[in-house]
C-alpha cells in the first residue's frame, strides 16, 4: 500500500454532551472531537497471541505497549484517555496520516495536552487584541502513543512513550482535566429535569455532588453544567424561534405600526429579534425621558433569554417601551438591538438609562447613546453585594446596614468617599476585588453621583419600579415560549388596566387638602393622585424648616434651610428673584421631577404662592397624555393674578433693595434718591387714580369705599406704608406662633402642618 504522509494538529477534546471552554477552565482551548459519554469498552489483542478478549477486572490497568490491538481507532483513543485518567494527565489528537489511495485515516497520534508549545505568532491572534488572555499549558511534554491500521482493519500500538516533563494531577482533580470531564446520560437527565423546574447550576451540580458522592465522581465542573444548559435551552429556543417570528408577522400584518426587526436573515434565523408595539411606541413620545433596559430574564434562572425596555408613566407605574429576545449578547448584538429601538422610537435619544451592571452593554451604549446618562441598577448591585460578601455578612452582622448608609444617605461626594475609605478600613476590605471593581463605577451607581440627571425616581433611595417589574407575576422561571405570548398579553392588559383605573381615581375623585396653601390647591388640581400625594408630603414638609438669607450677590440670594436647632445639617437653596429659579443642594427637582421642601420653605419666606410653571413636569399631571398645553389649563384668573402679583412684587423690592444702597453712600445720592422717590410716588398715584376710573363699573369702583360714602383715596405712599406695616405686624405674629408651634410639636411629637399652615391662613 503506498501511503502520503499529511500532518496536523486536529486536537481532540472528550468532554461531550456540550462541554465547552469556559474562561475559568484549567486547559487550553482547542477544538476537538467529541468523546463518548463513557470510555469505550475494548477488545485487543495481546502481542504474539493472535487472540481478540475483553478486558475485565485488573486487565482494565494495564499499561499501553508496542504491538497492542484494537478494534478500532475510537477503541484505542478511549484505551489511552483511560490510561491517562488513571495516571493523572489530559489528551489529545497531534497528527494524522492519510491513505493516497482513497483519502481515510492510517495512522494516528494521542498526545499528553501538554504536548508541545504555543505559538504566539500564529496568524489568527497576532493581528488582534486578546482580552482575556489564556494560561499557557503547554510545556513540551513528550508522552504519546501512536497506533496505525493494518491490512486486517484492526489498529495496532506501534509507538508509546511513557515519561512526562510535568507533574501528574492527583486523582481528586483528574475531573478538571479536558479530556476527562464528560456529562453521562443519566447525569444529563437529571440536570434537564431540574433546569425544567427552575433551578441554577450551582443547585444543580450541589445535587449532583449529592447524588454521585462527591465531585470527583460527578465527572464534570459546575462550568461544564452551565454551558450544557446553555446551549440546551439555546437549541430549545432555536426549535421553537419559529413561533416567536410568526406571532410578529401576524402582529404586523394586522396593524402597520406594530414594529418588528430580526438580527441576520430572518428566512434562516440566528440571531436576536426586537419588537414594539404601537402603543409602546407612543408611550416613548410621554414617557421617554428615562428608560430601563431590563436583562434579568436572560439569566440562568430564567428559560428566556427576555429583556424588555420600560420606564415610568405619569402615576410612577411602569411602561413597556419594546422587547426583545437575545440569543446572540456579543457587543455587535447590543449594538445592533440599542439602534433598532432608537429607530422603533423615531430617533430620540433619552437623558437616562438604567441597566444592569455589565461590561458588554456599557460598551455597547457608549456607542448608541453617548450623550445618554448611563446608570447601574443600584438594587442588582446591592443583590450581587450579599452573594460576593456573604462571609463578610455572616461574621459583622452590622456591615449590611453600614453599606447601605455609606451607598444612600451620604449627601455630598466628599462626605461618600470618606464614608466608604471608612468602611473598607473598619472591615479591611481595601483589597477585596470586587469593591474595588464596583467603587471604579461608583459614578454610574452612587446616588450622590446621580442627583443631577432626571430618572424619574421620587427619592434617592427608592428602588425603580419598572426593573424587573413590569412582568413580574406573568414571566417567571418556568415560562417557556409556547407560553409566553398568552402571559405577554396578559401583562400588558393588566398594566393598560391599572393605568386606566389610576386616570379614573385621578379625574373622579379629591385629594384631601392639608394646608389653606394656594400652591396645594394648584398642585392637587394639576398633578396625578400619586404625584400630587408625593408633592403634598414635601409641602407639608416645609413647616419643621427654617429659611434664613445666607448671601446675596445682586442676582441671587442663598439660603440655608434647616431645621430648627439643625444647622450642621442644612441644606442650600440658590434662588433668582427675576427669573422665579431656584436649586437646592440636594437636587431633587433635577432627579426626580418634583421640587423639594428646602425650595418650597424658600418659596414660602419670599411670597411664592403658587408652582411657577416651570417647575411642573408635563409628564406628572394628569395631562400628560393629551396635547393640552399645561399653561392654558392651569392659567385661570385666580392662580395668573397670584402669579403676577407675586413677580411684581419680588421684582420690585429687590430693585428697591439695590436702589437704597446706592442711594445711601453719601449725600448728593441719597438728595437724589429721595427727590426720584417723590417723583416716581407722584407717577405711581396718577397710574393708580387712572386704573380706579378706568375700572369702575356702574358707577362704583372695585375699591372699598370710605364709612363716609366716598373712596378712601390713599396717596401711593401712604399706601406703601400702611401695606409694609400690615407685612412687618404678620410676619412677627407668624415667627411667635411658628416658635410655639415648635415648642409644642417637640415636647408632644405632633404633627405641625395643619397648626402651621391655619396659624399662617390670615396673612396668606
Amino acid at each position: 500500500m503506498e501511503n502520503e504522509v499529511l500532518e496536523f494538529d486536529i486536537g481532540l477534546g472528550g468532554a461531550s454532551g456540550g462541554v465547552d471552554d469556559d474562561a475559568v477552565d484549567i486547559e487550553h482551548p482547542v477544538d476537538d472531537e467529541d468523546m463518548p459519554d463513557t470510555p469505550t469498552t475494548v477488545s485487543f489483542t495481546g502481542a504474539g497471541s493472535g487472540e481478540i478478549f475483553l478486558p475485565e477486572g485488573d486487565l482494565l490497568d494495564l499499561e499501553p505497549y508496542e504491538g497492542m490491538e484494537f478494534e478500532s481507532e475510537e477503541a484505542a483513543k478511549a484505551f489511552y484517555n483511560s490510561y491517562a485518567r488513571r495516571v493523572g494527565f489530559s489528551t489529545r489528537v497531534s497528527s494524522s496520516r492519510r491513505s493516497r489511495r482513497d483519502g481515510a485515516i492510517i495512522q494516528r497520534q494521542f498526545v499528553c495536552a501538554k504536548e508541545g508549545f504555543r505559538n504566539l505568532n500564529e496568524k489568527r491572534t497576532k493581528d488582534r487584541e486578546i482580552k482575556r488572555p489564556r494560561t499557557i499549558t503547554r510545556v513540551g511534554c513528550k508522552a504519546s502513543l501512536s497506533v496505525k491500521m493494518q491490512d486486517s482493519g484492526k489498529w495496532v500500538v506501534s509507538g508509546f512513550v511513557r515519561e512526562h516533563n510535568h507533574e501528574l494531577v492527583p486523582p481528586d482533580q483528574v475531573h478538571c482535566l479536558r479530556s476527562h470531564r464528560q456529562i453521562s446520560g443519566p447525569a444529563k437527565t437529571l440536570i434537564d429535569t431540574l433546569q425544567a423546574a427552575g433551578m441554577g447550576p450551582r443547585r444543580i451540580m450541589s445535587a449532583l455532588i449529592k447524588e454521585y458522592g462527591g465531585i470527583s465522581k460527578v465527572g464534570f465542573t459546575e462550568v461544564d453544567c452551565r454551558n450544557y444548559m446553555r446551549n440546551n435551552r439555546q437549541r430549545s429556543l432555536e426549535g421553537d424561534i419559529q413561533l416567536l417570528l410568526d406571532y410578529l408577522r401576524q402582529m404586523h400584518n394586522d396593524n402597520p405600526n406594530f414594529f418588528y426587526a430580526v438580527q441576520g436573515d430572518e428566512e434562516q434565523y440566528t440571531g436576536n429579534v426586537f419588537w414594539a408595539d404601537p402603543k409602546a411606541r407612543t408611550n416613548y413620545t410621554y414617557f421617554g425621558d428615562t428608560v430601563t433596559f431590563d436583562t434579568t430574564y436572560r439569566s440562568n434562572r430564567y428559560r428566556l433569554p427576555f429583556a424588555p425596555f420600560t420606564g415610568v408613566n405619569h402615576h410612577g407605574q411602569p411602561v413597556l417601551f419594546g422587547c426583545a429576545f437575545l440569543i446572540n449578547e456579543t457587543e455587535a448584538s447590543f449594538v445592533w438591538l440599542f439602534n433598532t429601538w432608537l429607530m422603533a422610537m423615531s430617533g430620540r435619544h433619552p437623558v437616562s438609562i438604567t441597566t444592569d451592571h455589565d461590561a458588554v452593554i456599557r460598551s455597547a451604549i457608549m456607542q448608541v447613546f453617548p450623550d445618554t446618562r448611563h446608570r447601574f441598577c443600584k438594587w442588582h448591585i446591592f443583590k450581587k453585594c450579599q452573594e460576593k460578601l456573604s462571609h463578610v455578612f455572616l461574621k459583622h452582622p452590622n456591615f449590611e446596614a453600614e453599606f447601605h448608609k455609606c451607598v444612600n444617605l451620604t449627601e455630598s461626594i466628599e462626605e461618600f468617599e470618606s464614608c466608604w475609605l471608612s468602611l473598607l478600613d473598619r472591615y479591611d476590605l481595601q483589597d477585596h476585588e470586587w469593591l474595588q471593581t464596583i467603587y471604579s463605577a461608583r459614578r454610574q451607581w452612587v446616588p450622590v453621583y446621580l442627583r443631577d440627571t432626571f430618572f424619574a425616581e421620587m427619592s434617592i433611595t427608592q428602588r425603580s419600579d419598572s426593573m424587573n417589574s413590569y412582568f413580574d407575576g406573568y414571566v417567571n422561571a418556568s415560562t417557556n415560549l409556547n407560553q409566553f405570548f398568552k402571559l405577554y398579553e396578559k401583562s400588558l392588559e393588566s398594566r393598560n388596566e391599572k393605568e386606566v383605573k389610576a386616570d379614573y381615581d385621578t379625574m373622579n375623585t379629591s385629594p384631601v387638602l392639608k394646608t389653606p396653601s394656594p400652591m396645594e390647591k394648584q398642585a392637587s388640581e394639576l398633578y396625578t393622585r400619586k404625584l400630587f400625594m408625593r408633592f403634598q408630603e414635601e409641602l407639608v414638609g416645609t413647616l419643621t424648616f427654617m429659611a434664613s438669607k445666607a448671601e446675596d450677590d445682586g442676582e441671587n440670594i442663598t439660603y440655608q434651610v434647616a431645621k430648627f436647632g439643625e444647622d450642621h445639617k442644612a441644606y442650600y437653596v440658590k434662588f433668582n428673584v427675576l427669573e422665579m429659579k431656584a436649586t437646592c443642594s440636594c437636587q431633587m427637582f433635577e432627579f426626580s421631577g418634583l421640587l423639594c421642601r428646602h425650595v418650597l420653605a424658600v418659596f414660602r419666606v419670599t411670597n411664592v404662592l403658587t408652582l411657577p410653571s416651570h417647575y411642573i413636569l408635563k409628564r406628572w399631571t394628569r395631562n400628560a397624555r393629551s396635547s393640552v398645553i399645561l399653561e392654558e389649563r392651569s392659567a385661570d384668573v385666580y392662580t395668573n393674578y397670584l402669579e403676577s402679583h407675586t413677580v411684581r412684587y419680588n421684582t420690585l423690592r429687590h430693585e428697591a433693595f439695590k436702589f437704597v444702597d446706592e442711594g445711601c453712600k453719601s449725600l448728593d445720592t441719597y438728595n437724589a434718591a429721595v427727590t426720584a422717590l417723590q417723583e416716581a410716588a407722584k407717577r405711581v398715584a396718577l397710574a393708580t387714580k387712572n386704573e380706579r376710573r378706568g375700572s369702575t363699573v356702574n358707577g362704583r369702583g372695585r375699591g372699598e369705599l370710605a364709612s363716609n360714602g366716598s373712596r378712601a383715596n390713599y396717596s401711593s405712599s401712604n399706601h406703601l406704608g400702611s401695606s409694609i406695616q400690615h407685612l412687618s405686624e404678620c410676619a412677627t405674629e407668624r415667627f411667635h406662633k411658628y416658635s410655639k408651634c415648635l415648642a409644642f410639636t417637640s415636647e408632644t411629637n405632633s404633627d405641625a402642618s395643619v397648626f402651621l399652615f391655619h396659624s399662617q391662613q390670615s396673612c396668606w
